[in-house]
């Protein structure tokens, strides 16, 4: 199982300086320095030269993200398409820009937290440039995990201010 965990962290671990806060399942959870974050890589590995598709979760010791889902989607949505989260059944209409779609508000990231909890996996569906479908698929295993990690984290840095 640990082989499996090996490319995952090539691929989200952190840069020089950063520290590696958990590691278990398909998920880590990082101090990024300014943030937090627990990620996971989607099941699909990306080809060489196309973006890998990642999701995951921010935290900023005393800014405003506290727990926001983000996805680096692994194709351009076509504009004015519409970008689905949806965590076991439970679908969620992400914002979008630019390659990448993230939560719309507090109480909205805190359901999706609260689906992950309960489900085994998830997906980010949108349609591509030419109008094709596409979906990005994760597994769940380490998610709560990486992301009391990744809050706890911050939160603590918050208190040693």
């Amino acid at each position: 199982m640990r082989w499996l965990l090996a490319p995952l962290l090539l691929i989200a671990a952190p840069a020089a300086g950063q520290q590696l806060l958990f590691a278990g399942g398909q998920w880590v959870a990082f101090d990024r320095g300014a943030s937090c974050e627990a990620a996971s890589r989607s099941l699909r590995i990306a080809q060489k030269g196309k973006v890998q598709a990642r999701a995951g979760f921010a935290f900023d010791p005393a800014g405003p993200r506290h727990g926001q889902f983000f996805a680096q989607l692994s194709r351009m949505p076509r504009a004015g398409s519409t970008v689905i989260l949806t965590v076991g059944d439970q679908p969620f209409m992400l914002a979008a820009g630019s390659g990448w779609a993230w939560s719309r508000d507090p109480g909205q990231e805190a359901a999706i937290i609260a689906a992950v909890r309960a489900a085994g996996g998830m997906r980010v569906d949108s349609r591509d440039q030419a109008g094709g479908r596409f979906v990005d698929r994760y597994l769940l295993d380490g998610a709560p995990t990486a992301i009391d990690a990744a809050a706890a984290h911050c939160a603590g840095k918050m208190q040693r201010r």
